[in-house]
């Protein structure tokens, strides 16, 4: 589940079978909880008796300079028992210079998480936080008695100024622990700072002084109180939004929203979820509804559209089937990204020395949808005030349509939508005038089938992001244009699930999941930036055998190719598991390609 959900909570969903819903489907409908074991399953497997088991998420490893020794320290160690409810755990940070390091320019920094358990225990939501701002949103694995150990690696770079001012940590998993669930999770939090010198990804000799730089200030978009389960806006249904008041200095040239998003209990398979009006026609009770469609909405001062997100389809280490994710997890379950949204077209809005309000809402939203974001900040140093205008701005209304056809409990159901923000903005500065225009259009489809008396379902979706932000830079002895960004996304997913009522009141459930999250990104000459392609795409199939909701068996596989291709960056790894077990780990990397080996067929989805 992923979730903070509260003991009372949990005991809703283990009964839930028994609870409001026909008896014809009672062991299928939202079926998604139902693979979550009750307790987490413990399947006596192969693995060594006293050896604990490692995940990991497969990801391109981070590029640090080669032969070079960061400078590392350890910010946080602590054992997440009962926490749940509780403050997040905080230390006093401290950067790199008050550390004995004499340096403050480094090429690379990143953040590693590593952590321990064992025992027996639901996957939680994590956030660490540093001054307010999200440096890291995650989601712990579910442990075994034999124990498991996991280390999250994330570049936080952009973080750079945050970085080098005093701070106060802040990390939040709400955690709770019974007879049953007895595990206890034990952090360790460092950061590795690399020393300049080294290539670090940007060529700062290139043009357009400022925008190959990390911001000059970030602002925390986060709940001010450490009191509450970590600094989330809760996001509890359609209408509801959380939001914050800030202020910007006034010589802002530069602004980039980088929003944080995670779904929960209701929503927690959002891409699942029925039609009101089949629930409704069937007389359904607690049972999560209003379609399978969510955007999540930015806005300013409660009326401007600034951007929207599509999230990445995220299935957390208990998620469909939990022996799926052992070692190997979802695609962005440790890692959870983060979506930027270019706002400064809209610089003139908020450049007036004013409080300002940012607000997130989510369309369709069901509990809980836990939002937050970082504010990054470009400064113009060599100037007190900049001038900007919003020259043009379009938000097209969400086109939504929807297709319900059914009988019974058994039908289909079609869902698309699509949405495009177009907006324009110049700002005057002292690198000259620049003109930037910010293009967002999505596009999503669901396809979702229910049959064998709602018993099957088969759900095919995709969403598609496209993100273009072009500049034009003006000044007293010429003009160009660039482009900053554009990048393709496509987030292909597909489930089939199927139960079958056995007697003696045991169901076992069969389930196949395929999940990708494919990026292009184009070249930028002007900044020195290379294109790339990321096509990265598992696949994962099993089974569970359920007996007075507990899990009596089950197997789970899951194989993943991941491919990234950039010009003098290649990296290769496909990998298959299978019940704790790696069957086969090809890994290859290099530069230009060169040294490559035939690969094998790349999944497609």
């Amino acid at each position: 589940m992923a979730s903070s959900s509260s003991p009372f909570f949990l005991f809703l969903f283990l009964a839930f079978l028994h609870c409001h819903v026909p008896s014809a489907v009672a062991s299928n409908l939202h079926r998604s909880r139902l693979l979550r074991p009750s307790p987490p399953l413990e399947v006596s497997l192969t693995a060594e008796a006293d050896s604990p088991t490692r995940f990991f998420e497969v990801t391109k490893p981070i590029d640090t300079p080669p032969g070079a020794e960061p400078f590392s320290y350890l910010v946080l160690r602590h054992q997440f028992a009962y926490t749940y409810g509780k403050p997040p755990v905080l230390a006093t940070y401290t950067p790199p210079s008050d550390q004995g390091y004499s340096f403050r320019d480094f090429s690379k920094i990143v953040l590693e998480w590593t952590a321990t358990c064992r025992g027996r225990q639901f996957d939680r939501i994590f956030g660490v936080w540093l001054g307010g701002v999200e440096l890291l949103r995650s989601c712990t694995a579910e442990p075994r008695a034999t124990g498991i150990v996991w280390t999250v690696k994330k570049d936080i770079t952009r973080y750079h100024s945050l970085l080098m001012k005093n701070g106060t940590l802040a990390v939040y998993i709400g955690n709770i622990i019974t007879d049953v669930y007895t595990g206890i999770y034990d952090v360790n939090i460092t950061i590795h700072f690399y020393p300049a010198g080294a290539a670090s990804g940007l060529d700062s000799r290139k043009s357009l002084p400022g925008y190959h730089s990390t911001a000059d200030l970030i602002l925390p978009i986060s709940q001010n109180s450490l009191m509450n389960d970590g600094l989330w806006f809760k996001i509890e249904n359609s209408t509801d939004t959380g939001s914050k008041k800030f202020s910007v200095p006034r010589n802002v040239y530069r602004a980039v929203l980088e929003v944080y998003v995670s779904f929960h209990e209701n929503d927690e398979f959002w891409y699942g979820n029925y039609p009101n009006e089949y629930i409704e026609a069937n007389n359904l009770t607690g049972v999560a509804g209003n379609g399978p469609f969510r955007e999540v909405l930015v806005i300013l001062d409660g009326q401007t559209v600034l951007g929207s997100v599509w999230p990445f389809t995220v299935i957390f280490t208990g998620g469909i089937n939990p022996l799926f994710w052992r070692p190997i997890t979802a695609i962005g379950s440790f890692n959870l990204p983060s979506y930027d949204i270019e706002i400064t077209p809209f610089l003139s809005r908020i450049l007036d020395g004013e409080p300002h309000e940012l607000g997130f809402s989510v369309t369709n939203a069901l509990n809980v949808w836990y939002i937050d974001a970082n504010l990054h900040l470009w400064l113009d140093h060599k100037s007190q005030m900049t001038e900007s205008e919003l020259v043009s701005y379009s938000s097209s209304p969400l086109s939504y349509s929807s297709e319900v056809n059914f009988k019974g409990f058994d039908g289909k159901f079609i869902t698309r939508a699509s949405r495009s923000i177009l907006a324009t903005g110049w700002v005057k500065s002292s690198y000259g005038k620049i003109t930037t225009v910010l293009n967002q259009r999505f596009k999503f489809s669901n396809k979702m089938m229910m049959g064998n008396e709602a018993n099957l379902q088969i759900i095919q979706q995709m969403i598609s992001y496209n993100d273009k932000v072009d500049l034009k830079t003006e000044s007293s002895s010429s003009s160009s244009s660039v482009r900053l960004i554009r990048s393709y996304k496509k987030f292909p997913f597909k489930l089939y699930m199927n139960a079958f009522d056995q007697g003696n009141d045991t169901h076992s459930y069969v389930a196949n999941v395929t999940l990708g999250f494919n990026e292009k990104k184009g070249k930028n000459l002007e900044l020195g930036v290379p294109g790339s392609k990321l096509r990265n795409v598992q696949k994962a199939d099993g089974y569970m055998v359920v007996k007075n909701n507990l899990v009596a068996s089950g197997l789970g596989s899951t194989s993943e190719v991941c491919r990234f291709d950039s010009k003098g960056d290649y990296y290769f790894r496909n990998v298959s598991s299978s019940n704790y077990t790696i069957l086969y780990d090809d890994v290859r990397s290099g530069c230009d390609g060169r040294g490559r080996r035939d690969s094998p067929p790349v999944f497609r989805a």
